[in-house]
């Protein structure tokens, strides 16, 4: 109950781009329209099974099936960016384009990669980068980081702080890329 009540109280007062993620989307569960209070768009993180917990008649097989379109649809009806993780993670906006993440690896699916994605998107923002980009960049760049971990570890037992690990290459490997790779090599479709 605190939780929901701090939920509650925070959308009314983001006026700033925001990320929720984790206990912040379990406090949503039937109250998606808090977000319609949100002065800015915030951008949530769900893997499946949270996103099939805030759409109504929804199970993580179904959001698996149709992960673009729910991701879109969910974007589109609650005025928000979505980063559904996952198998090509899918980074939806509020207008309906979408980008889907050629980066990453079924290693990561393991705890604490996730909270990874939420501090790259976080830091990004506080940087003043867009939400749009922000999103995209940091889906991308902890792609590169984890396929990174998976080729010196191995894809199996790969953990949170592997991929932490190798956050400073992957930003040195996209300083050295020819400007612009990750928008590039994120694949764009308006929906």
């Amino acid at each position: 109950p605190e939780t929901v009540e701090l939920v509650r109280a925070l959308t009314k007062q983001l006026d700033r781009p925001a990320v929720l993620d984790a206990d912040a989307l379990n406090a949503l569960t039937g109250r998606t329209a808090l977000l319609a209070a949100c002065k800015t768009p915030p951008i949530i993180t769900p893997h499946p099974g949270e996103m099939a917990r805030l759409e109504a008649d929804a199970t993580p097989q179904t959001v698996n099936s149709d992960r673009i379109g729910t991701a879109t649809r969910f974007a589109r009806e609650r005025g928000l960016f979505v980063v559904l993780k996952g198998a090509r993670t899918v980074v939806a906006r509020p207008d309906g384009v979408v980008a889907i993440c050629p980066t990453g690896n079924p290693g990561m699916a393991t705890a604490g990669t996730g909270d990874v994605l939420t501090g790259m998107i976080v830091g990004l923002l506080a940087q003043g980068v867009p939400s749009w980009e922000a999103a995209c960049a940091a889906t991308y760049l902890h792609g590169v980081a984890g396929d990174l971990a998976s080729a010196r570890k191995g894809q199996a037992g790969l953990i949170s702080s592997d991929v932490i690990e190798e956050i400073p290459c992957a930003l040195k490997l996209m300083h050295q890329a020819p400007s612009n790779e990750a928008n590039e090599n994120m694949r764009n479709d308006p929906m």
